[in-house]
């Protein structure tokens, strides 16, 4: 019997409102055939569509003044989340989706996560989409919490820290390489073609990932990036980026 299929995002702080989510929304609906749950987990639902339930984030339990710096993803390993059942798909809120996303539910694997394009020989992943059984791994968020120091003192971030557990435990795979790919590296032609030429989505792309400074908006726009690299505008995201 398949499992329950949830779509999970986490919304907090004020970097991104509610457009991002009801947007993520409208593609996903777009783009996976079949029923479907779809969570945010957020402080504060207001301006969310209906179609989205809005619950509260887990609490973390980091001391009083600690940075949280990414690290309240692990809060989606809750042993109960909220209650929830199935296998979960998780999407950060600046993706943009582009072709079918019913294959991320199929491929075998325990936990799925894209592997980092830039140093590739890292077992690090990137977890801006990332797959799992909704309560399979407690252990990543309890083993947080109780060593959270020394957790952060080895790790750079979340997603460092994910992969190497999962690792050591046999239980990390990674997305077929073309699923998702950067904006940032996969999608800007390389110099100087850059000059001339407007991003484009590459061959086999289902989700593109936004991570550094550019995010749908600053990709529509276009521009130049921190290192005075020239980004053309690519008005084909309108088409997808919306609700």
């Amino acid at each position: 019997m398949q499992q329950a299929r949830v779509i999970l995002c986490m919304k907090w702080g004020t970097k991104y409102g509610p457009e991002y989510v009801n947007r993520l929304y409208g593609m996903v609906r777009r783009h996976l055939r079949g029923d479907f749950r779809f969570v945010c987990l957020t402080d504060d639902g207001a301006g969310v569509r209906s179609e989205v339930q809005c619950l509260p984030i887990p609490d973390l339990a980091l001391p009083e003044g600690i940075p949280e710096r990414g690290w309240t993803k692990l809060t989606t390993f809750s042993a109960d989340l909220h209650g929830l059942q199935g296998t979960a798909l998780f999407l950060d809120l600046d993706v943009v989706i582009v072709d079918d996303i019913a294959p991320f539910f199929e491929l075998p694997g325990e936990f799925l996560v894209i592997h980092d394009w830039k140093r590739p020989w890292r077992v690090t992943g990137n977890s801006s989409v990332y797959r799992f059984r909704i309560g399979a791994h407690p252990d990543l968020l309890e083993t947080f919490r109780a060593t959270h120091e020394q957790v952060r003192t080895k790790f750079r971030n979340e997603q460092a820290y994910l992969s190497d557990v999962l690792h050591r435990q046999g239980k990390l795979g990674y997305w077929p390489a073309s699923w998702c790919r950067s904006f940032k590296y996969h999608c800007i032609p390389r110099w100087p073609a850059n000059r001339w030429r407007e991003p484009a989505i590459p061959a086999g792309a289902k989700i593109l990932i936004f991570h550094g400074e550019i995010n749908p908006p600053d990709a529509l726009a276009g521009g130049r990036n921190r290192h005075g690299l020239t980004v053309l505008p690519a008005p084909w995201i309108a088409a997808h980026w919306t609700e």
